[in-house]
């Protein structure tokens, strides 16, 4: 029995701790992790628009947007056929000149640019999915 009362913790801690783990899910966008130079030569190659993501690693609403905006399936459908995507870090690396370039006014801060970096729309804050792919369709109809 005391056997028992010890396992019931390890087995509920074992059980919990694998639900945090689950695998991420299916879609979503694809981000291109590369330096913005290269970023910038992939748009051009591929006569495609711009997604900017610039976030804060201690962002609450950076981290909601990566969570459940990003990972939406439409949003990944919509983006990945259409858009190169790329996500940088404000305060890190080409981050830091994005943010002095783009003159952010906090984060995160969403930009599509042409496929040579012009500014073609802005959002600042946490936006859903839909409201995402509304922002970009109405960025490249202009």
């Amino acid at each position: 029995m005391k056997r028992l009362l010890f396992l019931l913790p390890v087995l509920l801690m074992i059980v919990l701790g694998a639900a945090r783990c689950a695998p991420p899910k299916e879609g979503g966008i694809k981000f291109y992790d590369k330096t913005w130079n290269e970023v910038l030569a992939r748009a051009k190659a591929e006569h495609k628009p711009i997604l900017l993501d610039i976030y804060a690693s201690w962002c609450g609403p950076c981290k909601k947007l990566k969570k459940d905006t990003f990972t939406d399936k439409d949003a990944g459908d919509y983006f990945n056929a259409n858009f190169i995507n790329t996500s940088f870090d404000g305060e890190v690396g080409d981050g830091i000149m994005l943010a002095q370039k783009f003159k952010i006014g906090g984060y995160p801060s969403l930009f599509i640019l042409d496929e040579n970096g012009n500014v073609l729309q802005t959002s600042v804050g946490y936006i859903t999915a839909a409201e995402l792919i509304e922002f970009a369709k109405e960025s490249v109809k202009k």
